[in-house]
């Protein structure tokens, strides 16, 4: 089984003459990741059947860290080395709250594990090495560190700190981004664009390993974190001029239930007005454990409307992983 066919301009790629530590033997670390999710799964339509992506072995035992969507919900997954060689994979977790997901191969993959570094290492200004599995240098990219700061998703996901990186890897989704000395700060999560409407530059998003070693330990051994889940919506919002507005609802999630539609503007989560998306999902968050009922303010059609959402656990919609 061979990685995509596609290689990283020469000029992008890292030169191993200029770093401290053995570019090529870390390189070897990472693995080109597929999973294959059934057609009936509740992420299959928003995140596809087939995805493709990379992870980095962080243990000698063979435990590879990825970006979660990749696995959610996959009934396989594939571990694919520089030299060609797939080893059958299982996702261990997926952590909803750092985005991060684990998977154990299940045979021998001999590859070098990883070290983590502190997000500290991804300085402002300092060049660092993004690349994606199975391929070595030539899926390498020379990369600078442009911001480190708060990101909020609209699918109920916040970062108190993302690592941002440009230019940006084509194929970041899981790629590994490699410090001054060859630890691993983080692992590649999204594209971005950023720009003043004039020009626009793409940019990599990529989660802080820094976030998995206080809850290891849960995700290997339980295969999800010990503190009680987190109260989930079910709804998709996103930041706009107008403030926040619903651009869909989960099929059968809490706010479809509760009669939430797309158009609906967030005005207030529990009686305090919020108009950013971190805001609003903290405030959820601080409501209670998941079954917690909140009470939404709505604009919808120029009135105003209160709406009562039983949150749920997002987890109790996905498929567990199945035992190899």
């Amino acid at each position: 089984m061979k990685p995509p066919d596609w290689e990283i301009p020469a000029n992008l790629r890292p030169d191993p003459d200029e770093y401290g530590f053995d570019l090529e033997r870390t390189l070897r670390g990472l693995v080109g990741l597929r999973a294959n999710v059934p057609p009936d799964a509740y992420t299959a339509s928003t995140l596809g059947t087939e995805r493709l992506g990379s992870g980095a072995v962080i243990r000698e035992d063979g435990v590879v860290l990825t970006i979660g969507y990749l696995i959610t919900e996959a009934e396989s997954v594939w571990l694919i080395s520089a030299d060609g060689r797939a080893v059958a994979g299982h996702p261990i977790a997926y952590d909803p709250t750092s985005g991060l997901g684990l998977v154990q191969a299940l045979g021998r993959l001999g590859l070098p594990a990883l070290e983590l570094g502190p997000v500290a290492e991804a300085q402002v200004g300092r060049n660092l090495i993004m690349a994606a599995g199975g391929g070595g240098r030539e899926r390498a990219v020379e990369t600078k560190v442009v911001g480190r700061q708060e990101f909020a998703g609209y699918w109920e996901y916040v970062l108190d700190e993302a690592i941002l990186t440009a230019p940006a890897h084509p194929f970041w989704s899981g790629a590994a981004l490699i410090g001054p000395d060859g630890r691993l700060l983080g692992i590649g999560s999204l594209i971005m664009q950023q720009g003043d409407g004039r020009r626009r530059h793409d940019l990599n998003m990529s989660v802080p390993t820094a976030l998995l070693p206080p809850v290891l330990d849960d995700l290997l051994m339980r295969g999800q974190l010990s503190a009680p889940p987190r109260p989930w919506l079910g709804a998709f919002i996103m930041e706009s001029e107008g403030g926040l507005v619903v651009g869909g609802v989960a099929d059968r999630g809490p706010a479809e239930r509760a009669g939430m539609r797309p158009g609906d503007r967030i005005l207030a989560i529990g009686g305090e007005e919020t108009g950013d998306l971190a805001t609003l999902w903290r405030r959820l968050w601080a409501s209670g454990p998941a079954g917690v009922t909140v009470q939404l303010r709505l604009a919808r059609d120029g009135a105003e409307m209160a709406l009562s959402v039983v949150t749920a656990d997002r987890a109790r919609f996905l498929r567990a992983p199945r035992l190899h």
